[in-house]
């Protein structure tokens, strides 16, 4: 089992092409944990807004009455992926892993992949 520290240092080590990691508490916003990131990558600031698109998307399937759950949340820029990973079991209810790739390096399906492995791992 891997702690919050072990867990964001595997996704930055283990993950080509990521920039930046942090384990969110999407119920006030606060990061628990980041690593990498850079000046123009704020990963605090961008845990809280992130924050609102999880509860954005959780709301909208309320309204839906979608019977499902959220595995994750891709969002495309021109130069990066930004993935949102809700995190189900081990006390992980109420918290994501924001993940920001490069999308020059970055294997998409590999990076969801090494992500649902770090989340299994990860005891909160």
């Amino acid at each position: 089992m891997a702690n919050t520290e072990m867990a964001l240092k595997d996704a930055m080590g283990s993950i080509e092409g990521a920039l930046g990691v942090a384990l969110v508490d999407y119920g006030s916003g606060m990061a628990l944990g980041t690593l990498g990131g850079s000046q123009s990558l704020d990963l605090n600031v961008a845990a809280a807004a992130n924050t609102d698109v999880v509860r954005a998307k959780l709301r909208a399937m309320e309204m839906l009455s979608l019977q499902d759950r959220i595995e994750d949340i891709l969002i495309t820029l021109g130069s990066q992926y930004h993935l949102i990973r809700l995190l189900t079991g081990r006390g992980g209810n109420g918290l994501f892993l924001y993940l920001v790739l490069d999308s020059q390096r970055a294997n998409l399906a590999m990076a969801r992949h090494q992500l649902k492995r770090i989340e299994a791992e990860l005891e909160v």
